[in-house]
């Protein structure tokens, strides 16, 4: 008989979150499950190298030696089941070395492994399918880092229902973690979608941790004890709704708008989320606010999975740089782009003369003078500023004699070049990009590993039929507002607001403070106003999406991260600050309500 409710908390958002989460969650947080997430896609190129170097290496240190090492004991005697990403490239190494922690502990906790999602060695045979990327249509690189295909939850249900204490697993889906989780404890059955669909939003809304409880909150001045914060606890119930919760006497804040928040956080089409078991509809989601710090999530929608796996691989590229020092003084913008620019004109010389091809790219950004908000910058000058000088080129060495040129301009350069704090001279790293493409889940043979035992999984290959073409039309935009009848505020003043990247993609999502700000967010906020607001930052489209559960819009700005996270040289790589910038935007309200937005 399954538990009526389940308990799960998430203490890891990313490789490099807080040691203090899990701690928290297990001593105080009376969960059933505790899940983490440390993968991105400049983390699995980073554990790819790190196992390249040393076949031991290539997973979450810190899951073995914050979680484990210290909490193993606790763990085993709350019974607590755990279930984590952090084997990275390496999950086999990975669970060698928890049960050495284990041991080490003195107690005995059976550890399962998901095998399958590493797909680099089969790279020919996908090439010769005509495996391609999946928005450009390119071949794929002729030298890879790494491939690995986003696996789903049943994979890990199955290795819980095996006895596993611990799941390990590869590249899987975010949300996946939470996901297996429940589908182990309430039984759930691959037809069930409209259950996966809530229990994907339920691991969307935990993935990133403190994220969802406050964290890069829009109205961050209302948010308590960012010292200790508290980590989220989902409280979810067999239908796969939940209620958000934190462990007592912690920092942060849960409302329904910090929860709505999240939900938009790199979601892109919020009608056809896709991950392995299932195609979310999220558009009709709703929150409700059920005591302080709690939160009740509904409404997710499901439809049958695609036939594919989403695939992230990366590819060497060459080499980038990038470096920052302080000036100040008088006119200390112009001061410091002519520094930059100096710098970059005479090692162009110097390359000219030893043979060498030009940069690649370049990008001097000043900051302090808000260089990235464009022709929306209201900092003519100031009297402090950091330069930033970042660059690709195919030769390390000239990065390297870049580098070398940074410091002498603090004696023979422009006046008031302060340092570069303490960073001494960097040196050039190589450029990974990353290279998404689907792959037939016929071709991704998943396993599950218990004790040794090999386990193939028929349910990670449930292939459906969704295609695109089942979605509905998007409504168009509201009419614009007659502008006698209005006056500008800015878009804070009627909306919250969260961004993140998906490759070189931003995605933006804002939803309205009260229901009738929604009509006014329609009209002005629209697909040609978020594009003409970004034309200093963007090169692709914009596509706008509804969620009428929340009163919201969601948005995708193609081409607007100037390659990705790991290749660009922007200030803002991972559009981490997007919906800040977007949320400035003016845009017109009736006379009637400019009093009451202003309050």
């Amino acid at each position: 008989m399954s538990k009526k409710t389940v308990r799960i908390g998430c203490h890891s958002g990313f490789w490099g979150d807080t040691e203090t989460a899990a701690v928290q969650l297990v001593r105080h947080g009376n969960v059933d499950y505790l899940v983490s997430d440390y993968l991105a896609e400049v983390t699995m190129s980073i554990m790819a190298a790190q196992k390249l170097r040393n076949p031991q290496a290539g997973y979450a240190i810190d899951f073995v030696s914050v979680v484990m090492a210290p909490l193993a004991r606790e763990i085993a005697e709350k019974k607590i089941k755990v279930v984590t990403n952090a084997g990275g490239v390496n999950p086999l190494a990975c669970r060698d070395a928890v049960l050495k922690a284990c041991e080490a502990a003195g107690v005995t906790l059976k550890v399962a492994v998901v095998l399958g999602d590493d797909i680099l060695p089969r790279v020919d045979e996908f090439r010769a399918a005509g495996i391609r990327e999946m928005d450009t249509g390119a071949e794929l690189p002729s030298k890879i880092a790494s491939m690995n295909a986003y696996l789903g939850g049943f994979p890990i249900a199955r290795a819980l229902a095996e006895g596993a204490d611990v799941v390990i697993t590869g590249r899987c889906v975010d949300s996946a973690v939470t996901l297996g989780a429940l589908i182990h404890a309430f039984s759930w059955t691959p037809e069930e979608f409209d259950r996966l669909a809530a229990g994907t939003l339920c691991g969307h809304i935990i993935e990133c941790g403190a994220q969802c409880n406050g964290g890069n909150f829009t109205d961050w001045r209302l948010v308590p004890g960012y010292d200790n914060m508290g980590f989220p606890i989902a409280e979810v119930s067999s239908d796969g709704s939940f209620v958000l919760s934190k462990p007592d006497d912690t920092g942060g804040l849960i409302t329904t708008a910090t929860v709505a928040e999240q939900m938009l956080y790199e979601i892109g089409d919020p009608r056809a989320y896709m991950v392995p078991d299932v195609v979310c509809d999220f558009t009709q989601a709703t929150y409700e606010q059920v005591a302080e710090n709690r939160v009740r999530v509904s409404g997710a929608r499901g439809r049958p999975p695609t036939d594919t796996y989403k695939v992230s691989t990366t590819w060497p590229d060459g080499y980038k740089f990038s470096s920052i020092f302080m000036l100040g003084g008088r006119e200390a913008v112009a001061k410091g782009r002519h520094s930059a620019e100096s710098i970059i004109r005479k090692t162009r010389r110097l390359f000219a003369e030893k043979g060498m091809a030009d940069y690649r790219e370049v990008s001097i950004e000043v900051i302090g003078s808000e260089a990235t908000y464009g022709p929306h910058g209201r900092v003519p000058d100031a009297r402090e500023v950091v330069v930033k000088i970042a660059a690709r080129h195919d030769q390390k060495e000239a990065l390297s004699l870049l580098g070398r040129e940074i410091s002498p301009m603090s004696t023979g350069g422009v006046v008031g070049m302060t340092g570069s704090f303490g960073a001494g001279r960097v040196s050039p790293s190589p450029v990974i990009r990353m290279f998404s493409c689907l792959v037939p889940k016929s071709m991704v043979p998943v396993t599950v590993d218990v004790g040794g035992h090999q386990i193939a999984m028929q349910e990670g290959a449930l292939s459906g039929d969704f295609t695109a073409a089942q979605l509905p039309v998007e409504a168009p935009a509201a009419p614009p507002l007659a502008a006698g009848d209005s006056v500008t505020v800015p878009l804070i003043a009627l909306a919250y607001g969260r961004s993140g990247d998906k490759g070189d993609n931003a995605n933006i999502g804002i939803f309205a403070r009260q229901p009738e700000y929604e009509p006014i967010l329609d009209a002005e906020v629209t697909e040609e106003a978020v594009a003409k607001y970004f034309a200093h930052r963007i090169e692709g489209p914009v596509t706008r999406w509804r969620l009428p559960g929340i009163k919201g819009f969601n948005f995708l700005l193609r081409k607007a991260l100037g390659g990705g996270g790991m290749a660009s040289l922007k200030a803002d790589p991972l559009a981490k600050a997007f919906a800040q910038m977007l949320l400035d935007m003016p845009v017109r309200v009736p006379k009637s309500l400019a009093a009451k937005t202003a309050s």
